[in-house]
């Protein structure tokens, strides 16, 4: 630093305590008052007085995710980013309410904002006992958009719909940030900003996303929780979207900051900045990861702190930040801690004191069980439920069946109640639960020594090999969970073969951790003998007596025999034989086979517990499955041959209870599906196709077959529909129709339905979806009983985004509208008219963004670092189609912004059809790189008329914008 700058530091100093006057507290302690503190003024005075008293190095020590603590001006550390996607989680024991993809399940908007505010209770008691350690900004809801059911965090997010994603993460974020119009309670950070749904590669790949599934699908979902739920802070995501990494993304401020008015602050998630460089190698230095990321909107940086304040000063250094830059995202982080009550005196604000006995509230437990019940979803039932209690015996089997798993977000409940738990208590004294797994018990030999697998040294158990007699081995429970993932848990401790640190250990409580090192693969090998591999595909070796994993994944694994003590399968067979209903428990671990980093192989149960499911079937008819998974599953076996088939997610501590509950009609299940049920990944386009449209997925336009459709879920009593009406014919696009329902309970026991409204263009000038939701309410009847519902239906939910004027349109022409319950099972429609918009025909005279094609092939969109975006060839040739397009009395010249890359191109102007003939053809040179972007011309016959317009592209050409004229 310059002598002249350190002077202006001192003087910044000076003035700070100059301007200000001590005061004494009533505990005689000296605190400086500044205009900051002052709780009259408004809040952006009291922002803006702040910034301007840090110093430089006080900013730049400011801008990571542990902020600094400046005791000059009274400002103490502060870290963003309390994990609390469903509880308060990291932090000890809190209350643990079903995963997200469960919660979406209850279709219920009200309860979601029960739930934000036990979150936000939680989270303000560990906050009150360290408030340097355990912030108020919380992270969640998980917005992103689940279009593909492999995706590895689908447990996080809200399902496959933008409306009830938004509908159900909107009141969340009320929840949490409570409901005074200045203070807040805690503050939601939404993420991942934007396209985040594939773990493969998720730090360095885009996607690409055109402006319409942008706009109509992935966008939608977060701007409801922006412009009614006044999000106050939101995270970017790991991946890029059109090329650019999402850190980068003008979006941020273009669209979340300026259209939808967020005026709260941005963070990047752990480790993405630097990221820029490392994984995107988008930029050549952190300097420049940091500059682009701050003028892209990110005002908090969760990344290694001393590289980024290194990275900081450099950028400042280099002139590619002015400190004005962190004048600006300071002032949208402070703006928050000023709401959050920091700088206030206590009494001010209504949630400065929450009373300790508010963590693991007997009322948020019952609110638990509430949510975990309201998630079930009754998928299949043929009469067998509900159960009786007074059975005198029944067969509960499965692998999950005395399970409660809880995910890498979930907080640590106080307490859990598994499946067989819930059903024991919910048994008369003379009924009796015959429990099995279902898992083969097993012995380990070493091939060559033929010395057998045993613990040691109790509760140490390390893992030896010796030549003691089989009986004094070690039994282990196998669970093959597919795809190559086994784990081993001792019979006698119920502890897990785990990597220790003196190599393999029975030490584990859990299968669980970002590596799970109680995961191991076994490889075949010669005479029946199988190499273990560990977690990262290291071959587990002998070291002496001791098992260890070998440093290097190339070595050759010792060899091992699996002796089966008992067999699974025939043991739980005879239990169900035993027994007058049998309930089997299958499903997913939340760290196996599909979590953060890691996508779902397939959508399958794994071939152990479907082939459990049969053999039990086929041994008692009278079999129930109960799927407790992070994800939906092709069941399609179990749909045609059992009879009652449950789903419910993990995680909520009251779990078994609330199985239990719905088992037994104790609680009349109505949870929905908040994602389509596929019958095979064969349904499903590649992980990576972002396009839901041309890849028709989703209820919204998938037109085959599916498993469950969208919204499914059965009840123990059954519902009419009757009376669908609109109070009006004809609507302008301004204005909001009411449709009414009449809904009756026609069966004989209360219960709830969840009306779920959708509606269809029925005609348009591109490919609108099959239907879409619009509108729902999960209501209570009792048997007998009905009522009407009314749903406000705004004009603007029929809106569109028109590419051809980059905004939304309604456009004119019928609509159909339907209620139902499902997506698969309306129950009743009738058509409105809409007096809305007739897109006229495009022109092309003016630069025409090349992403705002109307069809394609071949092509993906990439970035232009000039500005916007381009469109780029997937294979040697594409093209990219512009519809109905009035070229007048004719157009005879053809402008382009391109890039030729390192062998150059071409581009055809072709009418009407893609293999038609080229009204023009204009060769495009080398220009050096993708992005060495020059202009083109070309001059050819006039052509004239309303016309589809395609343009042909080959080699490797990359196109920005173009115009006709």
């Amino acid at each position: 630093m310059s002598i002249k700058a350190l002077a202006n530091q001192v003087m910044i100093i000076a003035k700070s305590y100059n301007s200000a006057f001590k005061k004494q507290d009533r505990n005689g302690v000296y605190y400086m008052n500044f205009p900051f503190q002052n709780v009259d003024l408004p809040l952006e005075e009291r922002v803006n007085d702040l910034i301007s008293r840090f110093t430089l190095d006080e900013k730049i020590e400011l801008m990571c995710q542990y902020q600094s603590e400046i005791p000059r001006l009274g400002v103490k550390k502060y870290k963003h980013g309390t994990e609390g996607a469903h509880g308060v989680a990291w932090l000890g024991e809190a209350t643990v309410f079903p995963q997200n993809i469960g919660l979406a399940c209850t279709w219920d908007p009200e309860l979601m904002r029960e739930i934000g505010s036990v979150i936000s209770e939680e989270a303000r008691v560990y906050y009150q006992r360290d408030p340097a350690v355990n912030g108020l900004t919380v992270w969640a809801p998980t917005v992103d958009m689940e279009r593909d059911p492999r995706w590895g965090r689908t447990e996080e997010a809200y399902g496959e719909d933008p409306y009830l994603t938004g509908r159900l993460s909107t009141e969340l974020v009320k929840g949490m940030q409570g409901d005074h119009p200045f203070y807040y309670k805690t503050v939601a950070t939404l993420k991942h900003f934007y396209g985040n749904n594939n773990e493969i590669d998720r730090g360095s790949a885009s996607v690409s996303i055109d402006p319409r599934n942008k706009r109509e699908y992935y966008l939608k979902a977060f701007e409801p929780a922006f412009r009614e739920g006044k999000a106050g802070s939101m995270m970017t995501a790991y991946n890029g979207v059109n090329g650019t990494p999402c850190n980068l993304n003008r979006e941020v401020n273009e669209i979340v900051k300026k259209e939808w008015g967020m005026d709260g602050f941005v963070v990047g998630d752990a480790g993405d900045v630097l990221g820029t460089v490392m994984d995107h190698g988008y930029v050549q230095s952190y300097a420049e990861a940091v500059a682009g990321s701050v003028k892209a909107g990110i005002d908090s940086i969760t990344d290694e702190q001393d590289i980024s304040f290194r990275a900081l000063r450099d950028a400042l250094e280099q002139g590619l930040l002015e400190e004005s830059d962190l004048d600006h995202a300071l002032r949208n982080t402070f703006r928050v801690r000023f709401r959050l009550g920091e700088f206030d005196p206590i009494d001010r604000n209504p949630y400065g004191h929450v009373p300790e006995s508010k963590l693991c509230a007997p009322e948020h437990a019952d609110l638990s069980r509430k949510a975990a019940q309201k998630s079930v979803v009754l998928l299949k039932n043929n009469g067998i439920l509900p159960l009786h209690q007074d059975l005198e015996s029944i067969a509960v089997l499965g692998p999950l069946a005395n399970e409660a798993y809880t995910d890498w977000y979930s907080g640590t409940p106080p307490y859990r109640i598994t499946p067989l738990q819930g059903i024991q208590e919910k048994l008369s004294e003379k009924s009796k639960a015959h429990f099995h797994t279902g898992l083969d018990k097993v012995r380990i030999r070493e091939a060559e020594s033929g010395s057998y697998i045993r613990i040691m040294n109790g509760e140490a158990a390390m893992l030896v090999a010796d030549g003691q007699a089989a009986e004094s081995a070690e039994t282990f429970e196998r669970n093959d969970w597919g795809w190559g993932n086994t784990t081993f848990r001792a019979v006698t401790t119920g502890k897990y073969i785990t990597e220790g640190e003196k190599g393999l250990q029975v030490t584990a409580e859990e299968a669980r951790g970002w590596f799970v090192k109680e995961s191991f693969r076994l490889e075949p090998a010669e005479n029946g003998c199988f190499v273990l591999k560990s977690w990262e595909g290291k071959p587990i070796i002998l070291d002496g007596a001791q098992l260890a994993v070998s440093s290097e994944p190339g070595a050759d694994g010792a060899k091992f025999l699996i002796e089966r003590v008992e067999d699974g399968i025939a043991e739980a067979v005879r239990a169900a034989m035993a027994s007058e209903r049998a309930v089997i428990f299958v499903g997913n671990s939340p760290f196996i086979n599909g979590k953060e980093t890691i996508d779902r192989p397939d959508i399958v149960l794994p071939a152990d517990q479907q082939a459990l499911i049969k053999a039990v079937h086929e041994a008692n008819p009278n079999t129930v499955v109960v799927i407790v998974g992070s994800y939906p599953f092709a069941v399609n076996w179990e749909q045609e041959h059992v009879p009652a088939i449950l789903y419910t997610s993990h995680s909520a501590q009251e779990l078994g209870r609330a199985v239990g509950d719905v088992l037994f009609g104790q609680y009349n299940p109505a949870g929905r599906l908040n994602m389509t049920w596929y019958k095979s990944t064969d349904q499903l386009a590649d992980l990576m196709d972002y396009d839901i449209i041309k890849g028709k997925r989703t209820y919204q336009y998938f037109d085959g077959d599916v498993l469950y459709p969208f919204g499914h879920g059965l009840s123990y009593t059954k519902f009419a529909y009757e009376e669908l009406s609109l109070d009006k014919e004809n609507m302008g696009a301004e204005e909001t129709a009411t449709v009414s329902v009449l809904v009756r309970n026609i069966g004989g026991t209360a219960g709830e339905e969840v009306v779920q409204l959708y509606v269809r263009a029925d005609q348009s000038r591109v490919t609108r979806p099959i239907k879409t939701l619009a509108g729902f309410r999960r209501i209570h009847l009792e048997a007998g009983e009905a009522k009407r519902l009314d749903f406000k239906l705004p004009a603007s939910e029929l809106a569109m985004w028109d590419v051809t004027r980059d905004k939304y349109v309604v456009e004119q022409g019928n609509y159909t509208i339907m209620i139902g319950s499902s997506a698969g099972s309306i129950q009743a429609d009738t058509v409105l008219r809409v007096d809305g918009e007739v897109i006229p025909p495009r022109s092309l005279q003016q630069p025409t963004r090349a992403v705002n094609y109307d069809d394609y092939e071949q092509v993906y969109i990439d970035e232009c670092r000039e500005g916007g975006e381009s469109v780029a060839l997937s294979k040697e040739q594409g093209w990219i189609l512009f519809r109905d397009v009035e070229l007048g009395a004719g157009a005879s010249s053809f402008e382009a912004r391109v890039s030729g890359g390192i062998k150059g191109g071409g581009i055809q102007i072709v009418l009407d059809q893609p293999d038609g003939q080229a009204a023009s053809e204009l060769k495009v040179i080398p220009t050096g790189g993708s992005q060495a972007w020059t202009t083109v011309t070309a001059e050819f016959n006039p052509i004239s008329g309303r016309h589809d317009v395609y343009l042909k592209l080959q080699g490797e050409i990359r196109i920005s914008w173009f115009k006709l004229s």
